[in-house]
């Protein structure tokens, strides 16, 4: 009997298979028992009917127990009542272990109790979904940079200097030294695209922050391209297409994802070329308006002062009537990065973007030009009180060949967040990294 897997299941109507997985559901009806069986791939509904089976194989089908380890084997037939519009007309069962007092049951369980079973809650239906999700979307990056010729670099996650500042860094011994879990690959991503013009690195990230809020974690994985010979122009063009392009392709390929997590699919629909474009000066003259200080006001939120960066109130406010994205740019440069090039029209602002997602999920991208002046930089570096020693090696980039470049980042727990429409960006990666979270 051939041994197959649920997401194929359609190419076997009519046949007799065996599939291996998990009890993820029964329910008993006189003389039938409904088995909902998963394989990672899909889910399967086995029916047992008491004439048809041998006593042992319906006992059996009685008693097995939720998340239980099994093989059915039986003749597929297509049931559009069924899950996955299949179904099969079981034959045998093999128990391979039985699961007792599973711990996570259909009842309500609160986070703390449900991050704690992490390792188990990732086999429900929805974390199951998301975490599909996240693959997707994975992929589809890797796919995205690969057909525009990016080479794939990947940067070092332990660094003896920090990318955007020392106050969130997590700081470990290093032989005779200290290092520090990376911030961000961008800084050795600019060295590579010297030498090969177009890269990429993709891996974890680590913020030493200590936020509470739905929109961190301690460690998170980020996709960071570079560009030679890009300005800010060519990077707001390369981000649009590469949001658009990732939302597309979770329309594509996880529809039954989506609809698992209940996800309004019109929403991401609208995501299409071009995003309004807004800079930092307009933006901040919207959160100026007067009934927006009031409404802040009334909800506990810190009011906007012009020249600070925007709080997760304000970027609300700034993507609620919105359909798409929206791209801020030319924010001030003191609040910005050290190596990101000040606008020559207004050197009080930095070419730079930060792409805010609607419905409240706030920045999923942000990137700038980099600073590509040597001397410039070094002043930068100096202004900002970091080791100069620890930047010798950047700062040779601007000393060999320096041409205009810009990269950005983008979260990939925000932005599966974002598309899959979950609240909380905990649940977008397997296991979670938070200010009290380090089990399992």
């Amino acid at each position: 009997m051939q041994t197959t897997t649920i997401r194929t299941i359609g190419a076997h109507d009519g046949r007799d298979v065996r599939i291996r997985g998990w009890l993820y559901n029964k329910r008993e009806k006189g003389k039938l028992v409904f088995l909902i069986v998963r394989d990672g791939t899909g889910y399967l509904q086995a029916v047992a009917f008491q004439p048809e089976v041998p006593p042992d194989v319906f006992e059996t089908c009685q008693k097995v127990t939720q998340e239980s380890s099994l093989e059915v084997r039986g003749s597929i037939r297509k049931d559009d009542r069924a899950p996955g519009g299949y179904e099969m007309k079981l034959q045998s069962i093999t128990v391979h272990q039985v699961a007792q007092d599973y711990p996570i049951s259909p009842k309500e369980h609160g986070p703390d109790f449900l991050l704690d079973h992490r390792h188990l809650w990732l086999r429900s239906s929805k974390q199951h979904a998301l975490l599909k999700i996240r693959s997707e979307i994975c992929q589809a990056i890797r796919d995205f940079f690969y057909e525009r010729d990016f080479v794939l670099i990947d940067s070092p996650i332990l660094t003896p200097a920090a990318c955007e500042g020392t106050s969130t860094l997590f700081e470990t011994d290093y032989f005779d030294r200290k290092a520090y879990l990376s911030q961000s690959g961008q800084l050795y991503l600019e060295p590579a695209c010297m030498a090969f013009g177009r890269v990429y690195c993709f891996g974890p990230t680590f913020r030493a922050e200590k936020s509470k809020t739905r929109r961190h974690l301690t460690e998170f994985w980020m996709v960071e391209p570079e560009v030679a010979y890009a300005d800010l122009d060519d990077l707001l063009d390369l981000a649009e297409d590469f949001v658009v392009t990732l939302v597309a392709r979770a329309l594509d390929r996880c529809r039954p994802e989506l609809t698992t997590l209940e996800r309004d699919i019109t929403r991401l629909e609208r995501i299409q070329k071009p995003f309004p474009r807004l800079t930092y000066d307009e933006a901040a003259a919207v959160l100026m308006r007067p009934e927006i200080q009031s409404r802040a006001r009334g909800q506990d939120a810190p009011p906007f002062v012009p020249g600070s960066d925007f709080g997760a109130f304000d970027e609300t406010v700034l993507t609620e009537t919105l359909e798409r994205p929206v791209m801020i740019t030319r924010y001030p440069t003191k609040i910005k990065a050290f190596y990101m090039q000040p606008d020559p029209q207004n050197p009080d602002r930095a070419l730079c973007v930060d792409v805010l997602a609607p419905e409240g999920y706030g920045e999923i991208v942000g990137g700038s030009q980099r600073i590509h002046d040597h001397d410039l930089l070094l002043r930068r570096i100096q202004e900002h009180g970091l080791p100069l020693e620890a930047f010798r090696w950047y700062l040779d980039i601007r000393r060999y060949g320096s041409v205009p470049h810009a990269g950005f980042g983008m979260g990939i727990e925000r932005f599966v967040s974002w598309v899959a429409g979950i609240h909380h960006l905990r649940e977008a990666i397997p296991y979670p990294r938070t200010l009290n979270r380090l089990y399992p």
